[in-house]
């Protein structure tokens, strides 16, 4: 689940820098860009962060119909689920090398929105898993709970060491996700995807293998 955490902050690092200011798993982002390109703000996109939404529900909602009969806890339905995420990414990555995609066209447009549906799928896997404060997708909820239940606040400030590394893995993907579009340029998209789809199925099958041990 953590590395998951991980490949979020890639492909929202490689969204936003390399596929005209889109957030692909982090909905609230999109959604207030939205608001201020309504408003009127100036260069802000609307078709992107649109289709991310889309894509994004109808990947949680396939997800959710998906794991809907699944038994509680990590279930081969839930491996095959994150797995899927992985072979979107790295499916998309592999095409974005071969033909990288340039904001505002059609092509950029279809990576954007299967992109955010495959992060829907993830965090529809990652509601149904109930890890707490550990979504994959955001972390708002986790400095939350951080600070809300610290020591500080007058709670016990259990878990806050998975709440800590969850926020930590983001911060750390997103700095690689940028570091891979400034090293590879045109290619730096398709390299971040592929990244981040290989490391998905990676997650998937070391979950799916620890769940059988």
């Amino acid at each position: 689940m953590l590395a998951l955490t991980f490949t979020t902050g890639i492909v929202d690092a490689v969204g936003y820098l390399g596929l005209d200011r889109v957030f692909t798993a982090n909905m609230t982002g999109n959604v207030v860009i939205l608001g201020m390109a309504l408003a009127g703000a100036d260069d802000l996109p609307v078709l992107g962060p649109t289709l991310a939404l889309a894509g994004f529900l109808a990947g949680a909602a396939i997800g959710g119909r998906v794991l809907r009969s699944a038994p509680a806890g990590w279930s081969d339905r839930t491996s095959g689920t994150f797995a899927a995420t992985g072979v979107l990414a790295a499916g998309l990555g592999v095409g974005a090398l071969v033909a990288p995609p340039e904001e505002g066209t059609a092509w950029g447009l279809v990576v954007t929105g299967v992109l955010a549906l495959a992060m829907g799928l993830q965090a529809a896997a990652a509601r149904r898993l109930a890890v707490k404060d550990v979504t994959t997708v955001v972390v708002t909820s986790t400095l939350t709970g951080l600070a809300a239940d610290s020591r500080l606040a007058g709670g016990t400030g259990d878990g806050w060491a998975r709440r800590v590394l969850a926020v930590a893995l983001i911060l750390v993907g997103a700095a690689v996700g940028a570091l891979l579009l400034a090293v590879s340029g045109d290619l730096g998209v398709g390299v971040g995807m592929l990244v981040a789809g290989v490391l998905a199925l990676a997650a998937a099958g070391l979950g799916h293998r620890h769940r059988e041990a």
